[in-house]
């Protein structure tokens, strides 16, 4: 094992001690009460079950066939959730074959960053990741059930559905994931539409030309940002079936797998001998090897958030110095959009989860004595599923890559690290992504131009008042101001004025999309300026000295000067009214900083769960 990875996961482990045993404690009590249905009365058995077959209620009866909840987003203006329509039905005839019970338990909102971007109704997106976990945990509180299904895919679904089962966290569960859709027009050549759109190069049909051949059909967006992301740090988590996150949708192999993940449900019960409850398998281990993957595969930085508020939902407390030092120990195996021209389609081509899982296991740098949805250990990962003669096995996966560019070896990697680092100074505590950037050792000192609103960056860029060396500063963006909406259209104009040889840097308490990455982005920054860190205390024309070789964020401002300064309060009133974003101030008033997890389910990182 990595020295490195194991020291990490030692001082998770030693820091969660007291919070990781409340948790434990607390799933155990819960499973001490069950099975469930067995503790109900009579009438609350009859609404349960009222609405279903007569086969299914002698079933329900008899306590000893296992009920499993089916927990879903589907929707079908989600392209990668659209798929869902039809798998109720394949898991309860799946289940039913192997004599037991499956129930539409209940759905969650899933909403698409890709349709909000730029819009108001982004500022609920973050939020809406706290929902899900709470609407899941709605779905499985009425005690009938013995196993979960969790069907989602996208940016804050995963991470909300994960949490609300951890929260049920005696119960077996399966994510059931549906694929990425076909590939389309490839990244580079949308990127580049969409910065000429920004220079006026192009119009709005071209745009949206290029854009509707990119986002073409049912299934995942084929970009590596955070739903992608989201697929690879489940499977590595043991919580998918082998080789299943990247299958595409409506192909026999896919629905092949979604019926072996149904069955492989009531396999985990508490009613046989293999009981093995999520709050089991999601352990110190578990999570390490969820955020080597990310790293080593340069994912999402919406993780930084997303893992932190995971793990504290598992009883665990880790912080961005764990990323950090993890990114430092684990080379960067990957290149997808926007790390590269590749798409996730080109990831499983080359060799996909099988490969990464075989390079990542004898380079030592995953915990193996891990619990997995399919046993003990992650030798199985490194198998693919296949159909032969139309029935699933799983074969030995590719030793070595088909495709250099797209994957690496451990031996010989893109990048020597994972291309994560923590910036730290006086404007306090950020991260930043250098795993897609041009030159991952950036350094710059420079004016800054702040804005205080997103869509302020438009009319100045237009106006020419960008065009220099600057570091561009948005904030009042974060989780208790607007709810951290992802900032991704500030891309294509940062992204022209690098094009046009000028060195600029963005500086920000909001979230940058998973599929950013070109420009120099430290996001995140906490303390966030609606809180006064010293963010909000920063002027046009100060000088911001950012450099990813030293971990160095600093405003170059005399203290005496700082203390002069009062602290500009922002204009986030108008961004907490109209689309529904006014029903969702208590939400912002208690989210936790970004490097909490930017959460509203947990009073501190001390209470125990």
């Amino acid at each position: 094992m990595n020295s490195q990875i194991a020291e990490v996961t030692q001082r998770i482990i030693e820091r969660s001690r007291a919070t990781r045993q409340a948790y434990l404690d607390k799933i155990e009590q819960a499973r001490e009460q069950g099975p469930h249905r067995g503790v109900l009365s009579c009438g609350n058995l009859a609404h349960g079950f009222a609405a279903c077959g007569a086969s299914e209620k002698a079933d329900l009866r008899s306590m000893t066939k296992a009920n499993v909840a089916i927990v879903s987003s589907y929707n079908d203006m989600l392209s990668a959730h659209q798929p869902y329509e039809s798998y109720p039905a394949i898991i309860k005839e799946a289940i039913n074959s192997v004599g037991s019970v499956a129930q539409f338990a209940g759905g969650v909102p899933a909403m698409c960053d890709g349709v909000t971007q730029g819009n108001p109704g982004m500022e609920l997106s973050l939020m809406s990741r706290d929902i899900i976990a709470q609407s899941a945990a709605v779905s499985l509180s009425h005690n009938m059930f013995d196993a979960t299904l969790m069907l989602g895919i996208c940016d804050k679904i995963v991470p909300g559905l994960l949490m609300g089962a951890l929260a049920f966290g005696h119960l077996p569960t399966v994510f059931v994931p549906a694929g990425p859709m076909p590939s389309g027009l490839p990244n580079k050549e949308k990127a580049r539409v969409r910065q000429a759109y920004a220079e006026g190069k192009a119009g709005r049909e071209e745009l949206l030309e290029a854009e509707s051949q990119s986002y073409h059909s049912a299934g995942t967006c084929t970009f590596y940002g955070t739903a992608n992301s989201n697929q690879l740090i489940v499977e590595m988590m043991g919580l998918h079936l082998p080789g299943s996150s990247f299958v595409n949708p409506g192909t026999p192999l896919r629905d092949a797998l979604t019926k072996a993940a149904a069955v492989q449900a009531t396999r985990l019960t508490d009613l046989g001998d293999n009981y093995t409850p999520i709050g089991h398998i999601v352990d110190a281990k578990a999570l390490v090897n969820g955020l080597v993957a990310l790293l080593a595969t340069g994912g999402s930085t919406n993780h930084t958030m997303h893992l932190i508020a995971v793990a504290r939902a598992a009883g665990y407390i880790i912080n961005w110095d764990d990323f950090s030092d993890i990114s430092n120990a684990v080379p960067l195996l990957t290149r997808i959009y926007p790390n590269g021209s590749a798409d996730i389609n080109h990831f499983t081509a080359a060799g996909g989860m099988a490969l990464l899982f075989r390079e990542l296991l004898d380079a030592g740098l995953l915990h193996n004595d891990v619990k997995t949805i399919c046993g003990e250990g992650l030798e199985q990962y490194t198998k693919e599923p296949v159909l032969q003669d139309g029935e699933l096995i799983w074969r030995d996966g590719p030793t070595e890559s088909f495709d250099k560019e797209v994957v690496a070896s451990v031996k010989a990697p893109f990048k020597p690290d994972g291309g994560l680092t923590v910036l730290t100074g006086n404007l306090g505590r950020s991260v930043i992504k250098t795993s897609a950037l041009r030159n991952p050792h950036f350094h710059i000192k420079a004016p800054a131009v702040v804005f205080e609103d997103q869509y302020e960056l438009d009319a100045a860029f237009k106006a020419g008042d960008l065009d220099k060396d600057c570091v561009v500063v948005v904030r009042y963006q974060g989780p208790s101001a607007i709810g951290m909406p992802e900032l991704h259209r500030l891309t294509p104009p940062l992204g022209v004025l690098q094009d046009r040889g000028y060195k600029v840097a963005l500086v920000t308490d909001g979230r940058m999309s998973g599929a950013s990455g070109k420009v120099p982005a430290a996001i995140h920054v906490t303390p966030e300026a609606y809180h006064g860190g010293l963010l909000s205390k920063v002027e046009s024309g100060d000088i911001i000295e950012l450099n990813t070789a030293t971990g160095e964020l600093t405003l170059c401002v005399d203290e005496e000067t700082l203390a002069g300064r009062e602290i500009r309060p922002g204009n986030v009133d108008k961004h907490q009214q109209g689309m529904g974003r006014e029903l969702f101030a208590g939400v912002r008033s208690t989210l936790s900083g970004a490097e909490e997890g930017a959460c509203s389910l947990f009073v501190s990182q001390e209470q125990p769960l």
